[in-house]
């Protein structure tokens, strides 16, 4: 198993579709990654030789990934919510940010659907008859 940037590859992968594993690596990426480091994109990744991985490791210092990427993103929405701009903001209320609607979708982001004004029957006679004193 190929072990770039402190991400295994698989194997059986064709090595534009592996490297796409690594966290920063997009297939527009991996094209210039792949010419970079001069490595047939239909050769699999358990056929890579030590020097293919080594012109790999080398062009990938070119890019941001994997744990520096997700601190950078970190760091940029912890900037947003301090300076509170709109972006921060939603990501402070956890909803979405970049222009969904809100209204009927959203369930991932908002979580569970919850009644506020009105009540189920039974709900409501539930509530009724926790309510009434049980001597009357």
């Amino acid at each position: 198993m190929v072990r770039i940037v402190g991400v295994d590859l698989p194997d059986n992968k064709r090595a534009d579709i592996a490297l796409t594993y690594i966290y920063g690596i997009g297939r527009t990426n991996v094209e210039i990654l792949l010419n970079s480091a001069q490595i047939d994109p239909s050769k699999r990744a358990h056929d890579f030789t030590d020097e293919d991985v080594s012109r790999l490791s080398k062009s990938l210092e070119n890019f941001v990934v994997e744990g520096d990427l997700r601190q950078q993103i970190m760091s940029n929405i912890k900037r947003m919510r301090e300076i509170q701009s709109y972006r921060g903001i939603r990501h402070a209320r956890k909803l979405p940010s970049r222009g969904q609607r809100t209204k009927s979708n959203a369930r991932t982001r908002r979580g569970k659907r919850m009644t506020i004004g009105a009540m189920k029957k039974d709900d409501r006679a539930k509530v009724e008859v926790q309510q009434k004193p049980a001597g009357k």
